[in-house]
């Protein structure tokens, strides 16, 4: 894997960090890794599983073992759980990447979720009914996600408008810009 950060997406649930992780992971040519489905892969369960198995505080321990074997490589785009802020570790271990969040409004993430066929398998974190969940989640995660971003995206944008915008920000980042010839930039035209 090349030597360039890891692109880190965070955000909460339904806000496009596996979409636009896929698409931009695609244009740079680097690889794409979701710790969510590394957690499947790991431990052959799905979170739902982990979860009634041991609650959530197991599949946060598994979360934070996926990440922390995604962090020894460096040069991949990275879609994160919308709780993987939660834990200290996991927020050190994001720290030595480039972190995009993907904000959205509340109500925008609900929609989404409602209309979402995967949301049967994912369990509720509150009890409470989607909206009140996803307001009362974005309440508690929100300082912890602009904590750690570099980048804020607007996840409710469409998504080529979201890609195109994240990619200037890598570009941005890694000290590119997109369009111009090298000469150029060193004033060599």
């Amino acid at each position: 894997m090349s030597g360039e950060a890891n692109i880190y997406l965070i955000g909460a649930r339904a806000s496009g960090k596996t979409t636009l992780g896929r698409r931009l992971s695609a244009r740079l040519k680097r690889p794409f890794v979701d710790t969510d489905q590394r957690v499947l892969l790991r431990t052959g369960q799905t979170v739902a599983e982990i979860v009634a198995a041991g609650g959530w505080e197991a599949f946060r321990e598994a979360e934070t073992l996926a990440l922390s074997e995604v962090a020894v490589f460096t040069g991949q785009v990275v879609s994160c759980g919308g709780g993987i802020v939660l834990a200290q570790e996991n927020r050190e271990l994001l720290a030595g990447g480039r972190v995009f969040y993907l904000k959205a409004p509340a109500e925008v993430l609900a929609e989404r979720l409602e209309h979402s066929p995967g949301q049967a398998q994912r369990p509720s974190l509150t009890g409470a009914d989607i909206k009140a969940e996803v307001r009362q989640v974005l309440a508690e995660r929100e300082a912890l996600y602009l904590g750690c971003a570099r980048v804020v995206l607007r996840a409710d944008q469409p998504l080529e408008a979201l890609v195109d915008e994240a990619m200037a920000e890598v570009n941005r980042l890694e000290g590119r810009l997109e369009g111009r010839l090298e000469g150029r930039l060193e004033g060599r035209e």
